[in-house]
Order: structure tokens, then C-alpha cells, then sequence
């Protein structure tokens, strides 16, 4: 029942950050760069620290905590800050190749090296067993499926097509973008992996990776407030913050938006406290988010007819990318 229960919460996660750029489509009249640091604002700072409260005991802090341990806070934050690369480009990536393809690349290369280079840099390189690393294969296998729908998709449509389902639709240069995002997204995962230690051994399991998770996004929200702020000064987008009679309205879609990107870490962390009977299922954890994220962020693209013109083919082929996907998520533990 655990095994259910965990992977049934982490599914609930993927599903929320699948969802996390449908009320970001509702921003008015601000630019990129403004609505990107707002609703960052929300993920990566607010709600991450109200969930990292979670796993606090009665007469701690997390100040405490991290300071306990300055090399692994300084290192995760590290880490969280590469991170906040791969979060810049990855936004971009949505931008070039729409929601489905552009989470699908993206977050495949992530999938793959984060499940990998966290056990490795943290010296746990025991942790990756044959099932971890055959389950990591199968998810790849399922990834480039949906690539190659993509691809055919992208072949096949007229580019008036293309752009009244993306505005910004740029093949090439969104595989690129997107690549870049999921390896340096990757580093979220190595940034979990130095913040192991830093819990208490008296806070739940479900909330222990928290403070840690905090700490990555600290250091991603640091990077992507960097580039934005200099994209504002840029384009001359200064002048976002100051239409009033937007606040109200788009403040509410960023925050919304930010709950449901943070969702998936709080639900993996949530999933991960059932899954403590499960070893190779932990390991595997971050690799069965980011499956169910290109899942659910390719259903979500259905919906938002971003295939809407492809052929039956095309779509057969995605409905089969999307079903590997599904079966590599608890693939490991069915062969361990």
C-alpha cells in the first residue's frame, strides 16, 4: 500500500508542475523576464520555505541547521544556483517548442543525469544498481519516442501552424535550448544529494529533503533574478512593475503558478517518505518525477491542441512514448 501511496503523490506532484504554464499563459501585457522572476518569486522562495517549516522540530530553526553544516548547505546552494540555469533555459524551451516537446527534451536529459550524477558526485555510486540503470534506459527509450513525434510533427506542419500553436516556434533552436536545460537542470537532483544531511532525525520522513529543496531554490531563484533584472534593463521592461492595474490580476496567476511548480519537489519529498521500504524505488525517485512531468505536460499539450495537425501516425507514436513512460516508473522494482 506504501508503494502505491508514494508513487500515487509524487504522480499527484508531476501532474501540478505539468500544469504550472497554463495560468502563466493568463499573465497580461508583462514581458517574459517580469512574470518569469514573480512567479519565481512564489516557487522558489515563498512556498518552498513554508514547506521546509514543515520538517522544523519544535525548538529548532533553519538557520541552525544550516549553518550545523556549512559545507553541505554552501554546496546544495551551489548547485541550486547551476540549476537556475537550466530553470532560465528551460522556460525558454517552452517558449520555442510549446509545452509538450519542450518538457519532454528538456526534462528527459534531466531524468537521466539526475538520477545518475546525484549518487555519483555524493560518492553513493553503489546506489545505482542494474534495475536503476535499466529503468533510466527505458525512460530514455520513451523520451526519444516522444521526440521523434515531435520531430515528425514539426516536419510535417506548415509554419502558419506552427506558430497558432506556438507562437515562438523554432525547432532547432529549441532542441538546443531545451538540452542545455535539462543537463543543467540535472544539478537539482546533485543539489538534494549534498543536502541529504541536512534534517533532523526527529522530523518525518515525508518532510525530511525540504530544507534542502529550499536551499536549491534559493540558489536558483538568485541566478534567475540576475538575468531577469538585467533582461528588464535590457528591453526597458522596468515599467511592468509599475502597471498598477495589473498587480492584482497577474499576481494571482504567478502565484498560482508557483504553487504548482513547487508541488512536484514538495510531492516527491511527500512520495519519497513512503517509499522508505523501496531503496531502489528512492534512488530512482527523481526519475519517476520527471517521467510523470513529460506524461502529464504531453497530455497537457494535447489539450492545448499543440498537436492538433499532426497525423494519426504522429500521434500513435506519442501515445507510445507516453505508455513507456509510464511503465518505467515502477520498472525498477518490478525487475529488482
Amino acid at each position: 500500500m506504501n508503494l502505491i501511496t508514494g508513487l500515487l503523490i509524487i504522480a499527484i506532484g508531476a501532474f501540478c508542475q505539468s500544469s504550472s504554464y497554463v495560468p502563466i499563459n493568463k499573465i497580461k501585457s508583462w514581458s517574459w523576464e517580469s512574470y518569469w522572476i514573480v512567479q519565481g518569486v512564489f516557487a522558489w522562495l515563498v512556498f518552498p520555505l513554508l514547506g521546509a517549516l514543515l520538517a522544523v522540530p519544535q525548538g529548532e530553526s533553519l538557520t541552525a541547521l544550516f549553518a550545523s553544516n556549512p559545507k553541505a548547505s554552501l554546496l546544495t546552494m551551489l548547485f541550486g544556483a547551476l540549476w537556475g540555469i537550466g530553470g532560465l533555459t528551460f522556460g525558454l524551451s517552452m517558449r520555442y517548442l510549446g509545452i509538450a516537446l519542450g518538457q519532454s527534451i528538456a526534462l528527459g536529459t534531466c531524468s537521466a543525469l539526475g538520477a545518475i550524477l546525484g549518487p555519483v558526485f555524493t560518492g553513493h555510486a553503489a546506489d545505482i544498481t542494474s534495475a536503476i540503470i535499466i529503468g533510466v534506459v527505458v525512460t530514455l527509450i520513451g523520451i526519444a519516442i516522444i521526440g521523434i513525434a515531435g520531430a515528425m510533427k514539426a516536419s510535417s506542419l506548415p509554419e502558419e501552424e506552427k506558430k497558432k500553436a506556438v507562437k515562438d516556434f523554432n525547432f532547432g533552436k529549441g532542441i538546443a535550448v531545451a538540452l542545455l536545460a535539462g543537463f543543467m537542470s540535472a544539478c537539482f537532483n546533485i543539489g538534494l544529494s549534498f543536502g541529504a544531511p541536512l534534517t533532523w532525525e526527529g522530523t518525518k520522513p515525508i518532510f525530511a529533503t525540504l530544507p534542502a529543496t529550499l536551499l536549491v531554490t534559493l540558489g536558483g531563484f538568485i541566478t534567475n533574478a540576475v538575468y531577469c533584472f538585467w533582461q528588464n534593463t535590457k528591453n526597458k521592461t522596468w515599467k511592468d512593475y509599475r502597471q498598477g492595474g495589473l498587480w492584482g490580476h497577474n499576481l494571482i496567476f504567478c502565484a498560482l503558478a508557483g504553487l504548482l511548480w513547487y508541488s512536484q519537489f514538495f510531492g516527491l519529498s511527500l512520495g519519497k517518505g513512503f517509499l522508505t521500504g523501496y531503496p531502489v524505488l528512492i534512488t530512482f525517485s527523481w526519475c519517476i518525477l520527471m517521467s510523470l512531468n513529460i506524461v502529464f505536460s504531453n497530455l497537457w499539450g494535447i489539450i492545448l491542441k499543440e498537436w492538433k495537425g499532426a497525423s494519426k501516425k504522429t500521434v500513435a507514436i506519442l501515445i507510445l512514448g507516453i505508455i513507456i513512460l509510464i511503465i518505467s516508473t515502477f520498472l525498477p522494482q518490478l525487475i529488482n
